[in-house]
């Protein structure tokens, strides 16, 4: 616990360092964007696409910036984390963190869009 504590304060010195000002606004726009991808995932409710949200949260969050990018680093991790903790498979988290990186990275996260998707997600 300490060392993933001490690697998130180092990530957002290292994250704030050089525009220090934008970091805040830059997380918590992020952090809506996750949230905005969570509610699109529960209201699509559609099989196969959990991956896609995953990747489409943290993409929109990235794009924010630093602190964008953070925000979605430390939300996916804690989801991640709690999600394993209650027991869920460890192969379903493991493709979700893939996921996660892979739209965090600036990649498409259409990747993992699911045939028929409505357009408007």
């Amino acid at each position: 616990m300490k060392l993933l504590l001490a690697g998130l304060v180092l990530t957002l010195v290292v994250g704030a360092q050089a525009q220090w000002y934008r970091f805040p606004g830059e997380a918590a726009r992020g952090a809506k964007d996750m949230w905005r991808a969570y509610g699109d995932m529960k209201d699509a409710n559609w099989k196969n696409s959990d991956k896609y949200f995953h990747a489409r949260g943290n993409y929109d969050a990235a794009r924010r910036g630093p602190g964008g990018r953070w925000a979605a680093t430390v939300i996916s991790n804690g989801r991640e984390m709690v999600q394993g903790s209650s027991g869920r498979g460890h192969e379903d988290s493991a493709a979700d963190q893939q996921a996660n990186r892979w739209g965090r990275n600036g990649r498409d996260p259409n990747r993992f869009r699911p045939q028929g998707l409505p357009k408007n997600y």
